[in-house]
C-alpha cells in the first residue's frame, strides 16, 4: 500500500522498539517520517475501537490537521551510537546479573562454568569500549559532562546519544520533564501533590544517571545535599 503513495508524502507511524528500520526505509523510499509520541496521542488511547486500521486512520487524520503530537526522530548517526552503547551496556548487565544470583550448590556450580565460557565476553566489550572511546575523543560535550563527579566517559558518552540535540530543549526543567525525572503531579482547586517520578523518556538514560548519582552523592560536592534530601524523601 505504501508504494501507491506519492514521493514526499508524510507518513505518521507510533513510537514502538526499532522503529530506527522504518525511519530509515521511509526515508530511502524518500518519504517523510513523522514519528507520533505514543503518550500524548490521546485520540488513539481513548478510542473505543481500536485496531491497526483504525489506528491509522486516526493518525492520518490527525497529520492532515497538522495536530500529530510528534517525537523527535534521532538522526542516523545519534540512532547508531544509542545501540552501540545500549549493546555494551547489556553485555555488561548480563554478566554482573548471573555472578550475583545467590543459588544452591548445583546451580552454582552450572553456572560458574557459563560464566567461565561467558569470559569470551570480555573481547567484545574490549572492542566496543575502544570504538566508543575514539568517538569522545575531542568532543566538548563529553569534556564538559565528566567534570562532574559521577560522569566518566562511557557514561557521558550514554548521556549524550539519548538526548540528542541539546537545542530541542529551552531550559533544564524542560529537558529533566523530558526524561521522566520530575515529579507526576494532580491537583485540584485546593491541594497539590506531587507524586512520583513519571518514568517517561529514555529508560537507558534514567538508568546511566542513576548510576553516576551513587558515585556523586558520595562526593564533597553533592553530599551533605543527598543527606538532606534522603533525610525527607527517604533513600
Amino acid at each position: 500500500m505504501i508504494g501507491d503513495l506519492p514521493i514526499g508524502a508524510p507518513v505518521a507511524f507510533e513510537a514502538a522498539n526499532g522503529w530506527g528500520w522504518l525511519v530509515q526505509l521511509l526515508e530511502d523510499s524518500g518519504f517523510e517520517p513523522h514519528l507520533v509520541h505514543p503518550l500524548r496521542c490521546k485520540a488513539i488511547a481513548s478510542a473505543r475501537l481500536k485496531n491497526d486500521r483504525v489506528d491509522a486512520a486516526t493518525l492520518a487524520q490527525l497529520l492532515r490537521a497538522d495536530l500529530l503530537p510528534e517525537a523527535w526522530i534521532a538522526p542516523l548517526d545519534v540512532r547508531q551510537q544509542r545501540t552501540l552503547l545500549r549493546h555494551r551496556c547489556q553485555l555488561v548487565r548480563l554478566r554482573t546479573l548471573l555472578e550475583g544470583l545467590d543459588l544452591p550448590d548445583s546451580s552454582r556450580r552450572v553456572v560458574e562454568d557459563l560464566l567461565v565460557l561467558m569470559d569470551a565476553l570480555k573481547e567484545p566489550i574490549d572492542a566496543v569500549d575502544r570504538q566508543l572511546l575514539a568517538q569522545a575523543r575531542g568532543d566538548p560535550r563529553i569534556t564538559a559532562l565528566t567534570r562532574l563527579p559521577g560522569v566518566g566517559t562511557l557514561t557521558a558518552l550514554v548521556i549524550v546519544a539519548e538526548v540528542g540535540d541539546i537545542t530541542r530543549f529551552p531550559s533544564a526543567r524542560k529537558l529533566t520533564a523530558w526524561a521522566g525525572l520530575t515529579p507526576t503531579v494532580r491537583g485540584s482547586d485546593l491541594t497539590v501533590r506531587h507524586g512520583h517520578i513519571s518514568k517517561q523518556g529514555s529508560d537507558w538514560l534514567r538508568w546511566i544517571l542513576w548510576e553516576a548519582a551513587q558515585t556523586a552523592k558520595r562526593s564533597p560536592e553533592f553530599a551533605v545535599a543527598c543527606q538532606r534530601l534522603a533525610h525527607r524523601r527517604g533513600k
